[in-house]
């Protein structure tokens, strides 16, 4: 469901460029009162700035046992609290219901199929206290990009590395020239409507980019921020 672990020591040079979404979800923490959560907190590139910014812990969940490694080294070079817990995001429980559950980088395109994003939404909506945010991002599907780019090699950060589509599955694959690969399942925007409603949330802000752009025809990006009713 993530980068094969042997990527991990990659990580930050595929994550190089993408730096938008932080001061992003910094402002949603500073605004929140109550616990942060992070699901897919990898190696802290979110979750450090934020506790640094908050002066608060940030708990944050992940599958790979690697990265939550060098979240725990990054955080204390940091001087800043991290709860990491080696866990499923479909598994989701918080001892104390959160003000804010946040899912950067993409992470929830990880999730193969629409029961799997529904089990996250719902143990989501579980874990918000009345009035909690639950924010992600996720990139738009682009035929033309997908048309464009498919079984070529390109790099990204130094990184070679191939991506494959496979229309009937709603998937990409993407695969290094050392022989990594992931997998990313892209949903559309009825699909993550869906996925507010069955949860029982609503959608407080759709934006097209992290500036809160308002999301419309031409948005590469959902920037989608959900809320529990009170």
């Amino acid at each position: 469901m993530s980068w094969d672990e042997a990527f991990s020591h990659r990580y930050d040079e595929w994550a190089a460029e993408m730096t938008a979404d932080i001061a992003f979800y910094v402002e949603l923490a500073r605004e929140a009162d109550g616990p942060l959560v992070e699901l897919a907190v990898g190696n802290g590139r979110v979750a450090i700035p934020v506790a640094r910014a908050t002066g608060r812990r940030v708990i944050g969940i992940d599958t790979s046992p690697a990265m939550l490694a060098q979240a725990r080294e990054r955080a204390a070079s940091a001087r800043v609290e991290l709860e990491l817990h080696h866990a499923d995001m479909r598994d989701l429980r918080l001892d104390e219901p959160a003000a804010l559950v946040y899912c950067p980088f993409r992470a929830l395109l990880h999730l193969p199929t629409w029961e799997d994003k529904r089990r996250v939404f719902e143990r989501v909506s579980a874990a918000l206290r009345p009035g909690g945010r639950f924010v992600w991002n996720a990139f738009v599907f682009n035929p033309t990009i997908a048309a464009a780019n498919d079984g070529k090699w390109d790099e990204h950060a130094g990184i070679k590395h191939r991506v494959d589509h496979t229309p009937a599955d709603n998937r990409i694959d993407i695969t290094l020239e050392s022989g990594e690969k992931v997998s990313l399942w892209w949903a559309t925007r009825s699909e993550w409507d869906g996925l507010v409603e069955v949860a029982g949330l609503e959608t407080e802000a759709l934006y097209g980019d992290f500036e809160r752009t308002p999301f419309d025809e031409t948005s590469g990006e959902f920037v989608w921020i959900a809320r529990k009713p009170t």
